[in-house]
C-alpha cells in the first residue's frame, strides 16, 4: 500500500477502526474490519464506492456503515452465506476474506443503501452512566425532573427508570425488569440515593427511529457489534418496553428542540437537558447556538425553577473514556460526575 494509493486511506480507516473494535470487545468486528481493508476493489460497485470516498472516512464512520449493512442481511436472514462466518458460527480469517466479496457483490443494491446514512445506535448500557447524574439532580434540586434528550435516537434511554441497575452491592430499580444493568466500578461507586421522580420526558434526532417499524429496529439492530450478545439482547429488551409505552420523539433539530422546549419548561421542576455521546457529530454552530440558549435560560433560573445540563461526552477528542459532566443553574457551576467506559461497561465515581 503506497502513499500514492487513493484507496490507502480507506484501507488505514477499517484497519484503525478494527484496532478500536478490538479495545471495545468486539474481535470479530475487528476481524471483519480488517478483512475488509484486504479484500476491497474496484471490481465492485461497493468496492468503488468505499474507494472513492470523498469525505472523511472516520468522521463518517465508514467501516460501521458497511458493517451494519452486513450485520443486517444476517440478522434478516437474508444471506446464508454470509451467515456462516458470522457469531455464534467461527470461521477464521480466511474464511471471512472468501465470504466477504461474493457478499458485496450479491447484496450490492442492499449495501449501497446502508453506505448513505451514518450509523445510528441507542446504547443502553449508557442509562447505568446517566442514572447517578439523574440521582445527583435530584438530591441537588428536590424537585420532579423534566427531561430533555437530544440525539435520542429510539428514545430507549428516556424509559432509564424502568431498568434495574446493580452497581456492587448497591441497587437501584426494578428487579424484574427485562432490562438490568451492572457496569463494573472502578474505584467509587456512584451513590444510589435521591427521591428520583420525572414529571416529564421528550427526545428529539433528526431521523428518530420509530420501533413500531419493523425496518427501523433492524437498522437499529444491525449496529450492535455481532459477537456483542448481550449488548442485542438488552437493546431488544428495551424495545420491547418502548412498545409498552412509546417514548416521546420529535424529528427536529438540536437547537429548535432544545429552544422550545426551555420556553415551554414546567413550573416547579427541574428541567434537565441531556445527551450522550452525540455532541461532537453536530456541528459548531449548532453546539454554540445551544450553548446560548442554555445559558440565558440559566440567568433566569431559580431554585423553585432550577436548570441542569447533564452529558456523558468526553472532553477532549481522542480521550479513551467519556467524563459524566453537570452545569446548574441558578449560578451556572459545571463539575465532572464521573468517568464512563463509552459503552457503558464501567464507571468511576468522581462526586
Amino acid at each position: 500500500m503506497s502513499d500514492g494509493d487513493p484507496s490507502s486511506r480507506i484501507r488505514a480507516h477499517f484497519h484503525n477502526q478494527a484496532d478500536a473494535c478490538d479495545q471495545l470487545g468486539s474481535p470479530f468486528t475487528a476481524r471483519l474490519c480488517r478483512a475488509l481493508a484486504s479484500v476491497l476493489d474496484g471490481r465492485t460497485a461497493v468496492g468503488r464506492k468505499l474507494l472513492g470516498w470523498p469525505g472523511d472516512a472516520r468522521a463518517d464512520a465508514l467501516a460501521l456503515r458497511l458493517c451494519g449493512g452486513l450485520h443486517a442481511l444476517v440478522l434478516s436472514d437474508t444471506d446464508a452465506g454470509l451467515a456462516k462466518i458470522y457469531p455464534p458460527e467461527t470461521a477464521d480469517d480466511q474464511a471471512i476474506a472468501l465470504a466477504v466479496p461474493d457478499a458485496l457483490i450479491r447484496n450490492e443494491a442492499h449495501l449501497l443503501a446502508m453506505l448513505e446514512s451514518a450509523p445510528q445506535t441507542n446504547e443502553i448500557a449508557r442509562s447505568g452512566m446517566l442514572l447517578p447524574g439523574f440521582l445527583a439532580i435530584s438530591r441537588d434540586s428536590g424537585l420532579p425532573l423534566e427531561l430533555a434528550e437530544i440525539g435520542a435516537s429510539a428514545g430507549l434511554n428516556l424509559l432509564f427508570d424502568s431498568f434495574g441497575y446493580r452497581y456492587g452491592e448497591n441497587g437501584w430499580g426494578s428487579t424484574v425488569s427485562p432490562v438490568q444493568l451492572a457496569p463494573d466500578i472502578r474505584g467509587q461507586a456512584p451513590p444510589l440515593s435521591g427521591n428520583l421522580q420525572v414529571a416529564a420526558r421528550a427526545g428529539c434526532d433528526i431521523a428518530p427511529i420509530r420501533i413500531s417499524d419493523q425496518a427501523q429496529r433492524l437498522r437499529l439492530r444491525s449496529y450492535v457489534w455481532a459477537d456483542q450478545a448481550l449488548r442485542l439482547e438488552r437493546l431488544d429488551a428495551a424495545i420491547g418496553l418502548a412498545k409498552q409505552a412509546p417514548p416521546m420523539l420529535v424529528r427536529q433539530g438540536a437547537e429548535e428542540f432544545v429552544e422550545g422546549c426551555l420556553a415551554g419548561r414546567k413550573p416547579d421542576a427541574a428541567f434537565v437537558l441531556f445527551h450522550s455521546i452525540m455532541w461532537r457529530y453536530m456541528p459548531e454552530t449548532t453546539r454554540a447556538e445551544i450553548l446560548q440558549l442554555l445559558q440565558a435560560a440559566g440567568a433566569a433560573a431559580t431554585r423553585q425553577s432550577p436548570l441542569y445540563w447533564l452529558r456523558m461526552e468526553p472532553l477532549v477528542a481522542g480521550d479513551p473514556f467519556a467524563t459524566l459532566s453537570l452545569t446548574s443553574w441558578p449560578g451556572g457551576t459545571t463539575r465532572a460526575l464521573a468517568r464512563c467506559d463509552y459503552h457503558g461497561r464501567w464507571i468511576e465515581w468522581l462526586g
